[in-house]
């Protein structure tokens, strides 16, 4: 895999592009996760497009398996398959499915279930203590229980080569965090449970790969990086917006307002 150390402009512009990708992916399968994956595209891209990691070595995570399509833009525009292979996504028989699988090149995790990615990202930091593990999260998966058994885990091993990165964006399927089961504190919480905290923009390139340079530093305690993002970003009808949680049938009408919106992002 080819690594790039890329200035924040070249990134904004990768994340139209894949942001672009999404959208027709969703519109010509008829179905997709893309609020969510628009929410947490930009993080997942500096993850990959900077220098701290190398996931030939490292590990990625993503427990909130309903951001797959942001990963898969992403593993597709760094060559782990074609892009052209979306346009199979969530085709019986495409290993390209809503909820992802080790099947995908460059995944290591079947999501199903929301709230297991991290007990599983805590067992490979213990298991891989020369590399980092970074796990991707979502606010709303802090509903389940296992996320803070996972929590204590870490403390436990001092597990400083584990990094969890909160997907923010204050929505849920069925609305708003604070509606469904609020979270309070969020920060508090994971400094109390012995965590390092950060909190950053998830749509600045420049401040997530500061977080991610300050987490990979933390050598005793595992780090949490809480970035705030939006639901749907980019898009002016989906942003925020729990409704596209996950859209089914997209009109051509707020397809082609989506695709000029995202063409001026």
């Amino acid at each position: 895999m080819v690594f790039f150390d890329r200035k924040p402009h070249e990134l904004d512009k990768l994340s139209q592009q894949l942001r672009l990708q999404i959208l027709d992916t969703v519109y010509q399968s008829g179905a997709g996760h893309i609020g969510g994956a628009f929410s947490s595209l930009d993080i997942i891209i500096a993850l990959y497009y900077s220098h701290l990691f190398n996931f030939n070595h490292d590990h990625f995570i993503l427990s909130a398996g309903h951001l797959a399509l942001a990963h898969y833009a992403v593993l597709g525009s760094l060559g782990k398959f074609d892009l052209s292979s979306l346009d199979h996504y969530s085709d019986f028989g495409s290993p390209l499915q809503g909820h992802e699988s080790i099947e995908v090149p460059g995944v290591e995790f079947s999501s199903g279930s929301l709230g297991q990615g991290l007990s599983f990202a805590a067992g490979l930091a213990l298991g891989d203590k020369e590399h980092h593990t970074v796990c991707l999260t979502s606010d709303g998966e802090h509903d389940e229980g296992q996320i803070w058994e996972a929590a204590l885990f870490a403390n436990k091993y001092h597990q400083g080569n584990l990094i969890n990165i909160i997907d923010y964006n204050n929505c849920q399927i069925d609305g708003s965090t604070d509606e469904i089961m609020p979270l309070g504190d969020l920060a508090a919480k994971y400094i109390y449970f012995g965590w390092t905290v950060i909190s950053c923009d998830g749509h600045n390139f420049g401040k997530i790969i500061s977080a991610l340079r300050r987490s990979k530093d933390s050598s005793i305690y595992p780090a949490c990086i809480i970035a705030k993002t939006h639901l749907g970003q980019g898009v002016s009808f989906m942003k925020n917006n729990p409704q596209y949680h996950d859209v089914k049938n997209l009109s051509p009408e707020l397809y082609q307002q989506a695709k000029d919106e995202l063409r001026k992002y």
